[in-house]
């Protein structure tokens, strides 16, 4: 997993440094920069695999940007204006393991894809690649298209099990999921598709099945299953069928399979009802409960705006189940949430040093900076009743609106 975060020169990410757990939530005002986060891992995670291009960063659920919108334009301490500089820099580090990238762009007439300016991937004292404009004039490396990163190259060398290895494989896998209504509903296209569910939260119903397939060999898939029906409290079952054995409207642009609930108030023969006729809040229990339990998703993953279509307290209750599937699943997987919900932060088990919350801010000077709550700092007045939710919305953690 990914131990420490640095970011620099990106959007409104001058100089930031996170340390992650396995579960990391970011609340923060809207515009404070926690998009921009996440969107900074997905360029580092599209430097890993080799090109930041348009194509690499919208498979990830990043959103394309000039070098003029990515670059940091922050007046100097001077107050002369901006840096003319184009390069952006991240780095990644997991134990003695890192990996770093400056990369660069004209910010006139730019090219479809970033240049590796410098690169470095080293485990300790074994340096696996480590290149700069002038090491790459000297090994004639240039000819070899800058645009192109050698770690992706160099590890194909390596053993399945090298912890290089795994700390790049991580950065690789990396998505953002920004799921929206129509697509969870089957009614409108995916237009960034993969496997198990894509970006948008199309293929749920496929997704759905397989992970309720699994569960006859992984109890822990069982066990997401059934806690995700407990947290529908109106639904018997839940599943997937064919869109032409379900009852649906003419008018709904179904896909060829559909989310498939038994509403258990309901009398037999008219109690089945689809993702397109149920609540929104349902079909997001599903999308969660596939991200952290099915086999196929990312190692490394974001959901941006995670409280989606939730009343609070099911907002609370789905969180608190959510860190369960993921700190308890043998297969570990790290997860980056944003939330605007309040209660969101009560289903959080801060005790839990695996579990993480973040406030993001911007200062006067419009820099955004991240910071780790303290929970012990906390205690006297959790003590008087004070929940996080509360102390978040009264001002007390940061990462709120000065209006």
């Amino acid at each position: 997993m990914i131990q420490k975060l640095k970011i620099e020169s990106f959007k409104s990410l001058e100089k930031v440094e996170v340390e992650l757990g396995q579960v990391n939530v970011f609340v923060g005002a809207n515009g404070s920069g926690k998009s921009n986060l996440l969107e900074a891992l997905g360029v580092l995670s599209a430097a890993a695999d080799g090109k930041v291009n348009d194509l690499a960063l919208l498979q990830r659920g990043v959103r394309p940007g000039v070098p003029k919108l990515y670059k940091s334009a922050f007046p100097t301490k001077a107050g002369g204006g901006s840096s003319a500089s184009t390069h952006i820099r991240f780095e990644a580090w997991s134990g003695k393991v890192e990996y770093a990238v400056s990369l660069n762009n004209p910010l006139e007439d730019p090219s479809p894809a970033w240049r590796f300016k410098h690169e470095l991937w080293q485990d300790g004292a074994r340096k696996l690649v480590g290149t700069s404009p002038a090491k790459r004039s000297a090994e004639k490396l240039v000819a070899a298209n800058p645009e192109n990163g050698l770690a992706a190259l160099r590890a194909v060398t390596l053993m399945a099990d090298d912890p290089a290895l795994l700390l790049l494989k991580a950065l690789q896998s990396f998505v953002i999921y920004s799921p929206t209504t129509p697509v969870l509903r089957g009614i409108a296209q995916e237009n960034q598709p993969r496997h198990p569910l894509g970006l948008s939260g199309g293929q749920l119903p496929d997704a759905v099945r397989e992970l309720l397939l699994s569960g006859a060999d992984s109890p822990h898939a069982k066990m997401v299953a059934q806690e995700a029906l407990g947290l529908i409290e109106w639904a018997k079952h839940f599943g997937s069928a064919p869109a032409s054995s379900m009852p649906l409207s003419p008018a709904a642009a179904a896909s060829p399979r559909v989310i498939k609930f038994t509403d258990r108030f309901m009398r037999e023969g008219r109690n089945v009802l689809s993702g397109y006729d149920a609540s929104e809040g349902a079909l997001f229990i599903l999308f969660l409960a596939v991200l952290a339990a099915h086999s196929r998703s990312p190692q490394l993953l974001a959901v941006d705006n995670a409280d989606h279509g939730l009343n609070p307290r099911l907002a609370r209750s789905l969180i608190s189940k959510f860190c369960g599937w993921v700190t308890n699943n043998p297969e570990k997987r790290q997860f980056l949430l944003t939330t605007h919900n309040p209660l969101v932060l009560d289903g959080l088990p801060l005790q839990d040093d695996r579990v993480r919350l973040f406030t993001v801010a911007r200062t006067s000077t419009g820099r955004t900076v991240v910071r780790r709550v303290d929970i012990q700092k906390l205690v006297e007045k959790a003590k008087g009743g004070w929940t996080l939710s509360r102390l978040w919305v009264a001002g007390d953690l940061g990462g709120v609106p000065n209006v």
